[in-house]
């Protein structure tokens, strides 16, 4: 990660930061840009209006790492209600989660048996799960929960960071389990021996790992950027792959890029994320690209 973002989630942390966001006007207006409302009724209007311009969804329940079960239980019942909402709806899309939102740093167990059911239901009505990947010290649980679930199901995904030193053997060791691997640069505040830190090392990485995955038949390639370069080198590697493949986004990044590639014949999922807890995930959207700044500080004074 940059020096520009961890500063940027540095000063997000300050309370009269937090304020600003969370309590003013302004801040919210940079919430609705990329969250798609507080419940999953908001959440599946956005879905649908992107399906209507031709674009997939994936659903994302915000929250992060919770410490009960009963809180853990909760989740998994919302994401649930968000599969069951997808096939009522009509919905072209799936859920994206979070083991730890499922009680993965207190009970891997509990994640594991949840992740079933989740992949259950989804079976039930031809969709699929996206498991997210956090922050480095969940990495290994995360793998190992999702290996022994994408063995039992066949329907799920997985998040890989390229900026993480060790995800190239991640990657050979999940690509023969087929479903879909989702690539990104990555998000959270990592050391050194743990993770590239320079821009352009990390871009370097995300290439090697996109042409890798690129060239690999046994896995749908779900190539989460929005960095110009990079989408290049996919469209290109995508012209010599016979399988399918596609562009993730995030809502409210790069709208008008999303479009023009749809229009071009690329098929292109959006992130829909909805929920209360929209704070840390908005932080992290704000320190990834200078430009999301820039909107805040319109936001501020005003000009949308």
């Amino acid at each position: 990660m940059s020096l520009f973002s961890r500063v940027v989630l540095a000063a997000t942390q300050h309370p009269l930061v937090t304020k600003t966001f969370t309590g003013t006007t302004p801040g919210r207006a940079v919430a609705e840009r990329f969250v798609a409302g507080d419940d999953l009724d908001a959440a599946a209007g956005t879905a649908r209006e992107l399906n209507r311009r031709g674009l997939t969804v994936s659903l994302d329940l915000l929250g992060e790492e919770v410490h009960d079960r009963e809180s853990a239980l909760m989740a998994a019942d919302r994401y649930v209600e968000s599969i069951d909402r997808i096939a009522s709806d009509g919905i072209a899309g799936n859920i994206s989660i979070k083991l730890t939102q499922l009680g993965l740093s207190f009970d891997r167990g509990l994640a594991a048996e949840s992740l079933d059911r989740l992949a259950t239901r989804a079976g039930e009505i031809g969709s699929t799960v996206s498991v997210d990947m956090e922050a480095s010290g969940f990495t290994d649980p995360t793998v190992d929960v999702y290996e022994t679930a994408q063995r039992d199901h066949g329907n799920l995904g997985l998040c890989l960071q390229a900026y993480l030193h060790r995800t190239p053997e991640d990657l050979e060791r999940l690509i023969p389990l087929g479903g879909h691997i989702r690539l990104c640069k990555g998000a959270y505040v990592e050391p050194p021996g743990i993770a590239f830190q320079a821009d352009d090392d990390v871009d370097a990485a995300f290439a090697r790992l996109l042409e890798r995955l690129m060239g690999a038949d046994e896995v749908t390639p779900a190539i989460a950027t929005h960095d110009g370069r990079l989408i290049d080198l996919a469209l290109k590697l995508a012209a010599r792959r016979s399988g399918d493949w596609e562009m993730q986004m995030l809502y409210g990044v790069r709208p008008r890029l999303q479009t023009e590639l749809v229009d071009a014949g690329t098929p292109v999922r959006i992130y829909v994320p909805f929920g209360s807890e929209w704070y840390a995930y908005l932080t992290r959207r704000l320190a990834e690209r200078p430009a999301n700044l820039t909107f805040f500080a319109r936001a501020l004074v005003g000009r949308r």
